[in-house]
């Protein structure tokens, strides 16, 4: 990565992180905060934990289409605001319906599809599997640090103090939105469209909706494992619920630098759909191995080794896919709709791994995982291999926004050229290029005039 990719995307990445420690950090300790606020019921605490992925899973495709046509960042400082907003609703509230309300204000925030679109945007395609590696780690860096910091900042602070700092941490990124992350100018072909036809012609993607179908599953075992995974940890390694994070910690970092070669090597020989079919394939092997070896130590640490290394690898690269595969001009929609039905995919496994552990303990959570798994399996070989496009960075002298934009019009009017993004403040353009029908003579008069 240059410099302006690494800047962009560390940036848009700690963003991205904050919005899931606010879902994250109050899952270890929110049920016993809860028996103190008025009004409360178990169903009720259930709901309030789970408004938030919610309306979540509502509003992604809403702003992830408005950042198609009102631009990334404003979508998401609003994103952050509300997000805020809701933050002090639930810090100032002493009802379980009130948590509730500022729960769903959280939720309603819905900014993820509009960042990743936003590091696409700002990211070479060759690039961008690294790049969105780094926006999913920090999913899984998020979840394992929320499980060690959210019952000591309960101790210091408490549940209301943690809703509090998230808060303020999002007006500070607002501020980070703004003024610190570069501002893309993006011009694609075929720009006529109104929303109905885009929306529908992001569902009729047969390549999409597979990988929409992917991140439900995937976050949906996710969800339902964690339903279980406490208590088989306490029962059988006999290793205390505050201690669980002296478990989590080594074999994450340890699944990390499992997948890493594998991510590679996907990118440098363009085998995709290979390496995503054998991640799914592992994550299979994982339940097999939880569920014939979870009642012993190396069972369940090599369960979870096998499930955080390629766990990490889909977070990874199903993104990327998105972005690789989506109409440039409906990159936001895309990833609105796969945004929306991971957090599905999280309601569901929450939903689905509480009812199966109380009826058949935690070997049916593992059968159902195991079987999702196989269902989505089945779906990665009716799949082609995605197209690989070239990005080609070229120096410009645009220095205004609109000066920028004449200029990006120009090289996306170049026959072989898919997208232009042009970065005025840093004088740079990215071209995706298909490098079979680029018209190099056209490209190369074009460049030299601007």
């Amino acid at each position: 990565m240059n410099s302006l990719e690494r800047r962009a995307v560390g940036l848009l990445a700690s963003i991205y992180a904050l919005r899931m420690a606010g879902l994250f950090l109050i899952l270890p300790v929110f049920a016993l905060y809860a028996q103190n606020l008025t009004g409360h019921t178990p169903l009720l605490i259930g709901i309030a934990i789970g408004a938030y992925g919610l309306t979540q899973a509502i509003l992604q495709i809403p702003f992830g289409m408005l950042s198609d046509h009102l631009g990334r960042k404003p979508v998401i400082a609003a994103g952050l605001l509300i997000f805020a907003v809701g933050r002090v609703i639930a810090a100032s509230a002493d009802s379980i319906w009130m948590v509730i309300a500022g729960r769903a204000m959280q939720g309603a925030g819905a900014i993820a599809a509009a960042i990743m679109a936003m590091v696409s945007d700002l990211t070479r395609e060759e690039q961008r599997t690294k790049a969105m590696a780094i926006v999913g780690m920090t999913i899984g860096a998020s979840f394992v640090l929320s499980l060690i910091l959210g019952p000591v900042l309960d101790g210091v602070i408490g549940v209301p103090g943690i809703f509090w700092l998230t808060g303020i941490l999002a007006v500070l990124a607002i501020g980070v939105t703004l003024f610190l992350v570069p501002t893309p100018v993006r011009v694609e072909r075929d720009r006529s469209r109104n929303l109905r036809e885009e929306f529908a012609r992001i569902l009729r993607d047969a390549q999409l909706l597979r990988l929409d179908a992917g991140i439900f599953v995937l976050h949906l075992v996710m969800t339902a494992m964690f339903v279980v995974l406490p208590g088989v940890i306490v029962q059988h390694l006999g290793l205390a619920a505050p201690a669980h994070w002296e478990l989590y910690l080594p074999v994450m970092l340890a699944g990390f630098a499992a997948m890493l070669p594998f991510l590679i090597y996907a990118n440098r020989k363009r085998v995709t759909r290979r390496v995503l079919t054998g991640a799914v394939a592992v994550l299979i092997l994982a339940q097999l191995v939880f569920f014939f070896g979870h009642t012993t130590h190396v069972g369940l640490i090599a369960g979870l080794w096998l499930f955080f290394a390629s766990f990490s690898l889909l977070e990874a690269m199903l993104p990327s896919l998105v972005s690789r595969l989506a109409p440039g001009e409906s990159k936001g929609a895309a990833i609105g709709v796969y945004s929306s039905t991971q957090f599905l995919g999280a309601f569901a496994g929450g939903a689905l791994g509480g009812y199966l552990s109380g009826v058949y303990g935690a070997s049916g959570v593992f059968v159902l995982a195991a079987a999702v798994l196989g269902a989505w399996l089945l779906l990665i070989l009716g799949m082609h291999e995605p197209r690989f496009l070239v990005t080609r960075e070229i120096r410009i002298q645009a220095r205004t926004p609109a000066q920028a934009e004449k200029i990006a019009k120009r090289l996306a009017a170049v026959p072989g050229v898919a997208e232009a993004i042009v970065i005025a403040e840093e004088g740079i353009a990215y071209l995706k290029v298909d490098t079979h029908a680029l018209d190099e003579r056209a490209l190369r008069e074009v460049s030299a005039a601007v």
